[in-house]
């Protein structure tokens, strides 16, 4: 978009008018998509094993300019099995990222079901089983916890029977829950709301697993993988309010005790587990890992596909540039414009790998012009490659999108006739020098 912008001062300068421009921008924008479409590649979705070659070579291209680029193989094999373990509409929250830090990068691993990690237990927690075949979960936003009444309420008692009488109904109102949740059948019991040592006891003498004050989305995830529903009582746990999966497990990953939920069957979902050193780093692959998440989802959605490396953008600025020779007006200069605009994404790759981008920009159009639609930045040799040939590839839609955007977003600040300056406001006003303070130059009080 600044490109654009940049591109136009000149005209805007000499005075030429703003809507012209526009109008000359959305003619060039239309044009282009129309372009892209025209020459985009389908992608076969018969052939299993080539759309997934296909999608593999979509994320690793989307981790080429990344800080995990030396392990893209290891990690877009990750990203696409990720994404194929999903429903139809692919929806993101269903993939869940967690980070442990310790070991290498290589160490992570993608999680077939759900998985978080073990929640602050108590007493007893030691003593419940850590694997469980076709358990049925409950899904509480209940706390299984001594509350003191006396936070709640105030409570006047004459003698030692009735305080007891009070002890007695606040531990009967809990093993009363804690009764109905165990005869409901449940083998894990996770609740967002803290669960007490008196329950884990509980719980652990009766062979089931607790978990309490479970992250909400970790919670919601569960749900929609494992099926039931989260409730705030345990009047009515039936089996239609139960999840299910086939294996619970409580497994060491790392330094971290981690829950683990295979095979649920309510809705595809899986949990990538990161590995590595620095926080930061970790952080920076999990970004990494969701460009390259948002890329294979664009490409199984919208199945065609153009070369990148600068190589679409080379081959719209020559189209545009052809064809703004064949207008006349006004309309020549704009196009011609917009054309050039283009250029600035190879001549941002070139600069950013140490290249001098002059003298490639020349052999990109003079290979352009002669023919070579999908000739792009060659990084790794510094000079030009055919980019579709070696696999640089990114979906149709995300080109379209970026061009439409940049370009309705400088449509958008050119139509703009005059910008205002707020005046200074008074909270912004200086403070009053000192001496200036109250009663100065007053008579004083008298009684």
């Amino acid at each position: 978009m600044s490109e654009f912008l940049k591109q136009l001062k000149p005209y805007v300068e000499e005075g030429l008018h703003p809507q012209t421009i526009i109008r000359a921008f959305r003619t060039a924008t239309q044009l282009a998509v129309k372009k892209i479409k025209e020459i985009a590649v389908t992608i076969k979705k018969d052939d299993k094993r080539e759309h997934r070659q296909l999608l593999e070579k979509c994320a690793a291209t989307a981790l080429n300019s990344k800080l995990i680029a030396g392990q893209k193989d290891f990690f877009s094999t990750i990203v696409v099995d990720a994404v194929m373990m999903l429903d139809d509409l692919l929806p993101l929250k269903m993939i869940g990222m967690k980070k442990v830090q310790g070991g290498a990068l290589e160490d992570s691993q993608l999680v077939a079901g759900v998985a978080f990690k073990k929640t602050f237990s108590y007493a007893g927690f030691e003593m419940q089983p850590k694997r469980y075949e076709k358990p049925k979960i409950a899904l509480l936003n209940v706390e299984l916890e001594l509350k003191a009444e006396k936070d709640n309420a105030e409570v006047r008692v004459n003698n030692v029977e009735d305080y007891q009488a009070i002890v007695d109904a606040e531990w009967n109102i809990l093993y009363d829950k804690l009764e109905k949740i165990y005869k409901s059948g449940a083998k894990v019991v996770l609740s967002k709301l803290p669960i007490g040592d008196v329950a884990t006891q509980y719980f652990a003498d009766r062979d089931l697993f607790c978990a309490g004050r479970v992250q909400e989305e970790d919670l919601k995830r569960t749900m929609m993988a494992c099926g039931g529903s989260i409730q705030t009582s345990v009047g009515s746990l039936t089996d239609d309010v139960l999840g299910q999966c086939e294996i619970f497990e409580e497994v060491q990953v790392g330094g971290e005790r981690y829950n683990f939920f295979r095979g649920c069957p309510k809705a595809k979902t899986c949990t990538i587990i990161l590995r590595g050193g620095a926080e930061q780093f970790m952080e920076e692959t999990e970004r990494s890992l969701h460009d390259a998440i948002m890329i294979v989802r664009r490409a199984i959605k919208n199945d065609s596909i153009v070369a990148g490396g600068g190589a679409i953008e080379m081959e719209l600025s020559k189209y545009l540039r052809d064809y703004s020779r064949s207008i006349p007006g006004k309309q020549q200069l704009l196009i011609g414009a917009y054309a050039k605009a283009l250029e600035v994404i190879p001549r941002q790759l070139c600069d950013n790998a140490g290249f001098d981008a002059t003298n490639i920009l020349n052999k990109l159009r003079a290979r352009h012009a002669q023919g070579g639609m999908w000739y792009g930045v060659d990084v790794n040799n510094e000079d030009i490659a055919d980019n579709f040939q070696a696999c640089v590839w990114e979906p149709a839609i995300v080109r379209i999108n970026a061009l439409t955007a940049a370009s309705e977003a400088a449509c958008l600040i050119l139509s703009v006739d005059e910008t205002i300056k707020n005046p200074r406001s008074n909270v912004d006003a200086p403070p009053a020098p000192a001496g200036r303070g109250r009663g100065r130059g007053r008579p004083p009080h008298t009684h």
